[in-house]
């Protein structure tokens, strides 16, 4: 009988050893905390130089569209330095922006990207509950960053109709002008209209009265 204990016992842990799961080594495989690690590397890589051309319209972020008028050097500190030259019509503004620090810029909007703004403008506003002040500081973040969507969201949510353009802050109204007035610039060159007519399609997509007029 003690010889049939010890057989069956060595069945029990024979069964024991072959239900352990086998670890495979993976000599490829990273932990979760280096995973983590390339993400990061990877994010802070720099991203590629764009190149922009004369008689290019670009976008600056706090400006809005401008043409660049020229390419030139200059030499600083025994440093060479190639920057834009940016003329933004709506300011009668020129800036100097150096080439390697261009990262602010961006080319205008493909044709695509302003049928999508328009989508934007026709559907209804967000109605926030926040204060003023700091619904003003989002507003104006939006409008300085350069993304066109953002643009439109805040066109959209600052838009007034006719009856209640009384009920509007001073404050409040010009922010709808100034981002009006840039979204409409980048409508103008992107879809080829004059002033007039590129504000009259964002009107329409607002449901404007044509009557009213942004100054």
């Amino acid at each position: 009988m003690r010889k049939k204990t010890k057989k069956t016992k060595v069945k029990k842990n024979k069964k024991k050893i072959l239900s352990k799961p086998i670890k495979k080594q993976s000599f490829t495989s990273k932990s979760p905390q280096d995973e983590k690690i390339i993400i990061k590397k990877i994010k802070k890589q720099p991203s590629e130089k764009r190149i922009y051309n004369v008689n290019e319209y670009v976008v600056y972020p706090k400006h809005g569209v401008g043409k660049i008028v020229s390419i030139e050097k200059a030499v600083i500190g025994d440093i060479n330095i190639n920057f834009y030259k940016v003329f933004i019509e709506k300011d009668k503004l020129t800036l100097t922006i150096p080439i390697n620090q261009q990262s602010s810029l961006r080319h205008i909007s493909s044709t695509n990207q302003i049928n999508k703004c328009l989508s934007i403008l026709k559907t209804k506003p967000k109605i926030k509950r926040t204060m003023w002040s700091r619904r003003s500081q989002e507003y104006e973040q939006k409008i300085n960053s350069g993304k066109i969507y953002e643009l439109a969201e805040v066109v959209k949510d600052l838009n007034k109709n006719s009856n209640a353009i009384a009920d509007q802050s001073y404050s409040e109204r010009q922010l709808f002008e100034k981002a009006y007035d840039r979204l409409k610039s980048e409508f103008q060159v992107v879809l080829k209209l004059s002033t007039d007519d590129a504000g009259k399609k964002m009107d329409k997509a607002l449901g404007r009265n044509q009557n009213i007029e942004v100054e």
